[in-house]
């Protein structure tokens, strides 16, 4: 099925999504949010264990992040070698840049990585669209940044006829490189705390998304060097731990799960990101842009956030 087809399908998910919609609403108008209320427990999809990197800061701080192995499979695979070989303990957060990115790992670049890394390279930017493309639910409005956007699996995807990509929105999860054709291996990692820098989409790898405790990382203080870094050691944040939730014993395990991309919930909701008529609003946008319609992510019901060590 080629992209413009998948289009024409989400739209009409979406049309058939709002006529069911307004036959059972009486009162006003429904609000993404409540969409995300009433969604039913077969339009979610649980994260698995091995999907989710758990950093704790200390302070009883935890950032919560899922990763993309099938968007970014050679980069996430270093990833689950660094957290199982422990790496990251003892690293640091060493950047933060006011409106762009907290950044983090060894300071020193002199740690060892474990054995089983593999090489990277710029072509693991993006992966081939035919992995895909029966997957995706279409953005049925223009992105700035590609010739297509849409949904797959949960993630937000930018793409062209013959590639698809991670963009960089608030909150995702970056691999810190040098220069061309150095691609990073994984152990050097940012997040996005500002507007969504769309213009380094297939110039860095994308990883992942802080899905939990971005406010650990968005609220930290800015570093005064180049870039944000911090000049002084000691004000670096120390990581205490990064481990892979499947290596968690079960009752520790924090679960979440992602809004189903292919399901009616979503296709209301992604209608309503673009048209809010609620009491607040005077005026629908009439469109949304990829980053401004994030997938919903919560903790699994009856599932609480455990406290951390």
């Amino acid at each position: 099925m080629r992209f413009h087809s998948i289009v024409h399908s989400a739209v009409a998910i979406a049309l058939a999504a709002t006529f069911s919609l307004a036959l059972a609403a009486d009162g006003p108008p429904v609000t993404p949010a409540q969409v995300v209320d009433r969604a039913p427990a077969s339009h979610w999809r649980a994260i698995a264990p091995d999907d989710l990197l758990v950093m704790d800061l200390g302070g009883g701080r935890r950032v919560v992040i899922q990763i993309a192995p099938t968007l970014s499979p050679a980069h996430v695979a270093n990833m689950r070698v660094l957290a199982r070989a422990h790496w990251w303990d003892g690293t640091s957060i060493n950047r933060v840049q006011d409106n762009y990115v907290v950044q983090w790992g060894d300071a020193t670049e002199e740690k060892p990585m474990p054995p089983g890394m593999a090489p990277t390279g710029e072509g693991d930017y993006v992966q081939p669209m035919g992995l895909v493309r029966a997957r995706i639910t279409a953005l049925p409005y223009a992105d700035s940044y590609a010739p297509k956007a849409g949904f797959v699996d949960g993630w937000p995807v930018a793409a062209d006829e013959d590639h698809v990509w991670l963009p960089h929105c608030y909150g995702f999860v970056g691999v810190g490189r040098n220069m061309s054709p150095d691609a990073g291996t994984g152990a050097e990692l940012y997040a996005v705390i500002g507007q969504a820098p769309r213009q380094l989409d297939r110039n860095i790898a994308v990883v992942g998304r802080v899905i939990a405790g971005i406010e650990h990382l968005s609220s930290l203080p800015r570093g005064s060097g180049p870039l944000g870094f911090y000049k002084n050691d000691e004000k670096r944040v120390a990581i205490l731990s990064v481990r892979l939730a499947s290596e968690l014993p079960d009752g520790e395990r924090p679960r979440f799960e992602a809004m189903d991309t292919g399901s009616a919930s979503f296709a209301d909701y992604l209608r309503l990101r673009a048209n809010r008529k609620d009491d607040f609003y005077i005026r629908p946008a009439g469109g949304v842009d990829l980053c401004n319609a994030p997938v919903p992510v919560r903790p699994t019901p009856q599932d609480v956030m455990p406290r951390t060590r």
